[in-house]
């Protein structure tokens, strides 16, 4: 069965189902936005949850733009088109438009910003999991049905005033499980494979759902990335699976337990940042992180004098690693070697939480700046990580749990 859009008026939803467009004679309600101003160039914005909902930051000056609350435990991922970001939130994927986007008009673009709001859309999901965009697509899996459903990354702005979303392409796994999925424009899927109790590996699907090549050498599949646009790589408990070019290869870990569950790459590069767990029995804070070279098919691991959770990962925009420890400290490091560029301290030491959903320290990288949450603090960190300094540090009025950036 295909995931249900529903408007959101007041907490109410009003279904209407999902068919590639709204049903025929279905009646939808536009998205309602604030007035419209013409900036002077680019304004990225950030998006941050706290227990009970999300604020939107102006990325160059900290400064908060909106406080829009949403109850629960939310989590969030861009949406693909530089504006919009997806939020898991009870029911589905809720739409939220960053108020901040731009236009191409010939040799030039035009900018602008809007009051940030919770679109009236929600792709209905049981278990909204992870959001992937790639070629231009947006991937969405529902850990509770197995439901892959993927829509043109660029047509969010469209779906929020239409109260519909275009469905490129739907697709359901045998068994629902705790999965991800990435689209391609050439009409293909590649969809993890498993069931409630075991993930096994990966399938590579062409546009008519036929298996191209598939692995199950692949123990608790987790976590997924492309690296240089050709190679789609996921994690394993004992390494990393490699799609590419209709064939698929693994990439064994060092360590007969070597768990990579989150993956980091960029175009240009065929090196790939993992996070690395010896210790299965083991919590969220790691002490090593993997690099992995996926067109040789090698792999090594980087110890560090840190301990770190996958929040504090992230490539720089020359594909650097990044890497933020529990001593408050950023490290640079090559993405090939692993060894250290710049340390710059940026906040106190903390602690590495039992619990994965309680707020800790999350990184992300946004237009050539680094952005650190520090909820012991309610304080944002804008780093300069390739002048290694702190360029700024600004209060936020609530405890940040996870964030997301958008180029606006």
């Amino acid at each position: 069965m295909q995931p249900l859009l529903r408007s959101l008026i007041g907490g109410l939803a009003v279904a209407t189902a999902l068919a590639g467009c709204a049903a025929p004679g279905a009646s939808t309600t536009p998205a309602v936005t604030g007035a419209t101003a013409e900036a002077a160039g680019q304004k990225p914005r950030l998006v941050l949850t706290y227990d009970g909902g999300l604020l939107v930051l102006d990325a160059t000056t900290g400064e908060q733009v909106a406080d829009l609350a949403l109850s629960g435990f939310n989590r969030i991922n861009a949406a693909g088109d530089g504006r919009h970001v997806m939020v898991s939130t009870a029911g589905g994927w809720a739409v939220l438009d960053a108020g901040s986007w731009s236009k191409a008009h010939g040799d030039h673009s035009h900018s602008y910003t809007t009051e940030p709001s919770l679109t009236q859309v929600l792709v209905e999901a049981e278990e909204p999991g992870h959001v992937v965009v790639h070629d231009g697509l947006t991937a969405l899996f529902d850990d509770g049905t197995g439901t892959v459903t993927v829509a043109g990354a660029d047509g969010w702005t469209d779906a929020a005033a239409a109260g519909t979303v275009a469905v490129v392409r739907s697709y359901t796994t045998a068994s629902a499980h705790h999965g991800v999925a990435i689209a391609g424009k050439d009409g293909s899927l590649l969809v993890t494979r498993g069931d409630t109790t075991t993930r096994t590996g990966a399938a590579l699907l062409d546009g008519s759902d036929t298996t191209v090549v598939q692995s199950d050498e692949c123990p608790g599949v987790h976590g997924e990335a492309v690296a240089d646009d050709a190679y789609q790589v996921v994690g394993c408990e004992n390494g990393m699976l490699v799609f590419h070019e209709g064939a698929v290869s693994k990439i064994s870990s060092p360590d007969a337990f070597g768990r990579i569950g989150n993956a980091f790459a960029v175009d240009g590069s065929t090196w790939v940042l993992g996070d690395y767990k010896t210790d299965a029995e083991g919590g969220i804070g790691l002490s090593s992180v993997s690099l992995t070279d996926v067109a040789r098919g090698s792999m090594k691991v980087v110890p560090l004098s840190t301990r770190y959770t996958w929040r504090g990962l992230a490539r720089g925009d020359e594909g650097e690693a990044l890497v933020f420890g529990t001593d408050g400290v950023l490290r640079v490091l090559d993405p090939q070697t692993g060894a250290e560029r710049r340390a710059i301290s940026v906040t106190s030491a903390w602690t590495v939480p039992e619990e994965w959903q309680t707020a800790h320290p999350a990184l992300t990288v946004l237009e050539g700046m680094a952005y650190i949450t520090d909820p012991a603090t309610n304080s944002l960190h804008i780093v300069d990580y390739s002048g290694g300094k702190v360029w700024k540090t600004v209060s936020v009025s609530q405890a940040p749990i996870e964030l997301v950036g958008v180029t606006g």
